[in-house]
């Protein structure tokens, strides 16, 4: 994949967090489980033959009210998806790894796409790991799991507070006031600059066509994102439910369905 830009750091302690780098390979990419079987044949009753037209009176057509047709369900579209814009997982998606997740989109192009899980807080301290940083950081102070590749990498993003000059600054803008931090500045030049932080163990990878097939499938929706999604302090289910019930139509309904329907 091309340089995105990304600033990842590789601190040993990152190895204790649950799914580390054993668990999840650096060229982990993931499906959305159960492959379609193409070709089965399905044998369909033979339709019932029109009446002879002497058979019987002509039958008068019905005069009532037709129902209305339900909204399709729109759940965007792979042209929606670019840095800032959030890709929630559909209850389609059964996949332990991203059943019920919310993940902010870092880069995408033709060469895949990059992301970070949001709402997916470990038991890690920030100030255990990278203790300068801590103090900038939103609560709550720990490292978030990012996503299953690189699980032992940190990766930044902040929220400006303001304005950022980005020649030479540690600081990359993803979308709006969202950038990514190099971690491997000094965080007392950025304490003016910034309104908070959150760091994550790893991100989330799709390789080349990979995204476009699992939303053809209806595995995720894409949806505009928020700065303050980065640094929510809701997770989980509590996440999934405050983003779905933002949108509207039928995407909105859904707010009030299980995030990961393997808990139903």
């Amino acid at each position: 994949m091309a340089d995105s830009g990304l600033h990842l750091r590789h601190p040993g302690s990152l190895r204790a967090l649950p799914g580390g780098s054993a668990a999840f390979p650096q060229a982990a990419r993931y499906r959305t489980p159960g492959a379609r079987e193409w070709g089965t044949l399905v044998v369909m009753s033979p339709a019932s033959p029109s009446p002879e037209p002497e058979s019987g009176p002509p039958v008068r057509p019905a005069t009532g009210r037709r129902a209305r047709a339900v909204p399709a369900l729109d759940i965007g579209r792979l042209d929606d998806v670019r840095p800032g814009a959030l890709l929630v997982a559909m209850p389609a998606l059964t996949d332990p790894t991203f059943a019920g997740t919310v993940v902010y989109v870092l880069d995408h192009s033709d060469n895949g796409t990059l992301g970070v899980v949001l709402g997916r807080p470990s038991q890690v301290e920030i100030r255990d790991v990278l203790p300068g940083w801590c103090d900038l950081a939103v609560a709550p102070g720990v490292f978030h799991v990012g996503g299953p590749c690189e699980a032992d990498t940190a990766l930044c993003l902040a929220v400006a507070s303001g304005p950022v000059a980005e020649d030479d600054s540690p600081l990359r803008r993803v979308a709006g006031t969202v950038h990514l931090v190099d971690l491997d500045s000094d965080p007392a030049d950025l304490q003016e600059e910034l309104s908070g932080l959150r760091v994550f163990a790893g991100y989330a990878g799709w390789s080349p066509g990979q995204l476009a097939g699992e939303v053809a499938e209806g595995a995720w929706a894409c949806v505009p994102g928020r700065p303050d999604d980065v640094l929510s302090q809701a997770s989980g289910p509590e996440l999934w439910r405050a983003v779905m019930g933002r949108q509207t139509g039928r995407l909105a309904v859904l707010s009030t369905a299980p995030a990961d329907p393997s808990v139903n």
